[in-house]
């Protein structure tokens, strides 16, 4: 089905003509929704940590190589979706009302507060200056030179490099030097060295190259650590391609396919590269202030801590299994499946005969791990921790978006409804097997949670393909671990009047 020219454009994003088809057929039977069993709960599928500073204490003392891995591409325009669509009103109607805008109101009233503040003021000094131009009430400018390219041109940039926080010395800081410092102050490895992995798009690789030259000496000096700083880009080889409502694929208007981004779940690609031991994974906007980092620095490491025990007992149970085992040891190996990471079905078995025991069992023992920090639900959008059921009846612990369940199924809709933690993308990885060797997490996925949107180009309906989300379907044959950390290590900025609240002044 695919024309002379679809194949070249195939070959130049190194998409094999088996995965352009597989594409296609996804679309075709659509997003099989998954089956939850319920909630993970603490005590049931929700560890807590009585004793932080045990774990603290054994990853302090592990050594390990250390990455910390932050997809940063996002842009900033939604954290301004307000202010843009109070900008299209004035020019529209010349508005100088804010009353019936109560988040552009707290925005102005409040704007002194900002990071931004002082970088925005002097651009329009000209003018009079912000409080001159906000007694005239022409809100136009002040808008105008924060988020076009009239000025600081927020709107167009990635969160990463936005100014977040204020500091005594007069310099803010940007989420992209947040991370620096969180690094220095958890992620150090035992050659004090600090590496940090940024996601970034390709139109902002100079400015993120520009901020980390001017930034990272300084930071170096003050933590006394040597930073490697690393970034990649989402390859094109995990593009999707969109297609028409009978599903065949959409062309341009010069005749070429059209293909889009394949979400953060590409960036399981990116993930696979980094050649560490432990990787710890961080969204770019949840970050705050230095002075604020004490909660979040002692339970990054409780969980580090928490994996590398865990982690140290499975391998343990591998050399056992591979050795002449006892039934204990099988006993042992079960418990630890079941009571850890909730997996139960074939793999926990008992009847089977002792030697396809012994294989099932080191087969799943024998994966990446992963711990997931979850946080009281306070009724933040995202995915929860949830115990699931895959086509074969097997259970296992997963993190789960609202879009991956069947919304007309009532009962999946309640178990969902009832989660009672919330996933902030607070995740340590282990990504070696017991003999040392790194895992290929590309065999990890489980392919079939792609998520299928509708979307419109040039005034025709089109579907896209989203692959599996970096911690969801990407990481869904992973052994997960869920572990309950305090709300005060999630600080989201999702609108710009986040940055008001007290976590971020």
């Amino acid at each position: 089905m695919f024309t002379e020219k679809d194949l070249k454009l195939f070959a130049k994003k190194q998409i094999s003509i088996e995965r352009a088809n597989w594409q296609i057929e996804q679309f075709i039977k659509g997003v099989i929704p998954i089956n939850l069993i319920r909630p993970a709960t603490i005590s049931e599928g929700i560890e807590q940590i009585n004793d932080p500073q045990y774990y603290i204490n054994i990853y302090e003392k592990a050594s390990v190589k250390i990455t910390k891995f932050v997809p940063a591409s996002g842009a900033a325009s939604r954290m301004f979706k307000s202010l843009f669509e109070f900008s299209e009103r004035l020019k529209d109607h010349q508005l100088s009302d804010l009353q019936n805008f109560p988040e552009v109101e707290m925005f102005f009233d409040q704007i002194e507060r900002f990071a931004f503040f002082y970088e925005l003021n002097a651009l329009l000094e000209q003018d009079g200056g912000i409080k001159e131009i906000l007694k005239r009430k022409n809100y136009k400018i002040i808008l105008d030179k924060l988020l076009t390219s009239k000025g600081l041109a927020y709107g167009d940039l990635p969160k990463g490099l936005l100014s977040f926080h204020k500091y005594k010395q007069g310099t803010p800081r940007t989420p992209f030097e947040e991370h620096l410092v969180e690094g220095a102050n958890y992620a150090i490895s035992s050659n004090r060295c600090v590496n940090l992995h940024f996601t970034i798009s390709p139109e902002h690789a100079e400015a993120f190259m520009a901020l980390k030259d001017k930034c990272i000496k300084n930071l170096s000096d003050n933590y006394n650590v040597e930073y490697n700083i690393t970034f990649s880009v989402q390859k094109p080889s995990t593009d999707t391609m969109a297609v028409t409502s009978d599903n065949k694929p959409f062309y341009d208007s010069d005749g070429t396919i059209l293909f889009r981004p394949g979400g953060h779940g590409a960036l399981i690609e990116n993930l696979n590269e980094i050649d560490s031991d432990l990787i710890f994974i961080k969204n770019i906007d949840n970050v705050v202030p230095e002075n604020k980092l004490e909660t979040t620095i002692r339970y990054k490491k409780a969980l580090a801590g928490f994996l590398y025990k865990t982690q140290q007992d499975v391998f343990l149970l591998i050399n056992k299994l591979k050795n002449k085992p006892d039934k204990k040891t099988l006993d042992e190996a079960r418990t630890l499946l079941i009571s850890k990471f909730n997996l139960q079905g074939k793999c926990t078995d008992s009847d089977l005969p002792e030697k396809d025991q012994i294989n099932e069992l080191v087969k799943i023992l024998d994966r990446p791990i992963r711990v997931c920090g979850m946080v009281k639900n306070l009724g933040e959008p995202g995915g929860g921790p949830f115990i699931t059921e895959n086509e074969n009846g097997c259970l296992s612990s997963q993190i789960i978006e609202y879009s991956q369940i069947d919304e007309n199924d009532s009962e999946q809709v309640i178990i969902f409804s009832n989660s009672t933690h919330f996933n902030p993308v607070d995740i340590v990885c282990a990504v070696k097997n017991y003999k040392g060797e790194k895992f290929d997490l590309t065999g990890y996925v489980d392919p079939n949670t792609c998520f299928i949107s509708k979307k419109s180009k040039g005034g025709k309906e089109i579907k896209a393909l989203e692959l599996p989300g970096l911690w969801n379907g990407a990481m869904a044959k992973w052994n997960t671990l869920f572990v309950e950390v305090p709300s005060e290590t999630f600080n989201p900025v999702k609108t710009v009047n986040d940055l008001l609240r007290d976590s971020h002044q």
